[in-house]
């Protein structure tokens, strides 16, 4: 009998929706509850590290978005086929991680004037992120490893609705390559099938 899975996350794209792509990718049947701030205000407590995006797997709770959407990849085939390949995909997660941890720092940021400053400091962390990305799909003829779909690239695509958001601007101009493979990841058929309904979201783009 398949487990019974729901995912608990806020109603944003963000670091719960390649957990998202991943069920819809494997066409797995989940509860998809969502949040508004408020609502995760009453609930922290009870998630293990007070922190969201947790899955239920049945009667037991996990966290971390990455250890999930890794645990998820092996489940729908989007894993690597050894352990170097899985080494790439880690290697992959990661930097997007460093990339949108900087991102997070400026815009999580509660004292004015470090904002102010980090704001200056994401004019070169974009480019050298992004330079990054666009090499790594080039010599990946399409993808970030290997030259085929992991959860590597689902796991970079999924969230970018929400740091586009914060940022007011598509960030992606200018990269052709990153560009394109945003539309291979979200053209997959169950994939862009869970796109065409979901829901909106709580903040407009996000």
């Amino acid at each position: 009998m398949a487990p019974k899975y729901t995912l608990h996350y806020f109603d944003v794209t963000g670091l719960g929706e390649p957990i998202r792509f991943l069920l819809a990718y494997g066409n797995i049947e989940w509860e998809d509850i969502r949040y508004d701030d408020d609502e995760f205000e009453k609930v922290k407590s009870k998630m293990p590290f007070g922190q969201m995006p947790v899955l239920h797997v049945d009667d037991k709770i996990y966290a971390q978005s990455t250890a999930i959407s890794r645990y998820l990849a092996k489940q729908v085939g989007l894993s690597g086929k050894d352990d170097l390949e899985n080494l790439l995909i880690d290697q992959a997660v990661d930097l997007f991680h460093d990339f949108r941890q900087k991102i997070g720092d400026w815009f999580y940021d509660p004292i004015p004037a470090s904002k102010a400053a980090k704001v200056a400091q994401l004019k070169d962390h974009f480019p050298f992120y992004l330079n990054k990305f666009e090499q790594i799909v080039k010599e990946n003829n399409g993808f970030l490893v290997n030259g085929k779909l992991t959860w590597a690239d689902v796991f970079f695509v999924a969230p970018l609705n929400y740091f586009k958001y914060i940022n007011k601007r598509d960030f992606l101009e200018g990269y052709p390559l990153l560009q394109e493979l945003v539309k291979k990841v979200e053209s997959t058929p169950a994939i862009a099938s869970y796109i065409a309904k979901r829901p909106p979201g709580g903040r407009p783009g996000a």
